[in-house]
């Protein structure tokens, strides 16, 4: 099995924070699942942000994916990988290829997320 990873909390962090993309409370804004309304509040994106333990529910997921403007699966196979992890045969799928080239595999490992994401830009 790979090292495992807080792959959610990284996606979140490259584009929330001091200086990034969005502040803490306009991500909260924007992220809002949109079966539910669910938003999360300012203070649980501060506590991702910072690292903090937070609980991963569909209705997080729904509204990180939208407030990032991923596709849901995405989003929802970076909380996979952050709770239990994958297997190898798994990282080949498209959503794990897809969260190991949005979050930065360690240079050894890029290869072949690369590739993968290179094969689906060259399908569309």
């Amino acid at each position: 099995m790979p090292e495992q990873r807080d792959a959610l909390t990284e996606l979140i962090c490259q584009h929330v924070g001091t200086g990034k993309r969005w502040s803490t409370r306009t991500f909260a804004e924007v992220a809002v699942d949109p079966a539910t309304g669910w938003a999360p509040s300012k203070s649980l994106v501060g506590k991702i942000v910072k690292g903090q333990s937070y609980d991963i529910t569909p209705e997080l997921v729904s509204a990180v994916a939208v407030g990032l403007g991923l596709p849901r699966e995405v989003v929802a196979a970076a909380a996979h990988f952050q709770v239990i992890g994958y297997t190898a045969s798994e990282l080949a799928g498209e959503a794990p290829a897809t969260v190991l080239h949005e979050i930065g595999q360690r240079p050894e490992n890029m290869p072949k997320s690369r590739a993968v994401a290179e094969r689906w830009a060259s399908e569309e």
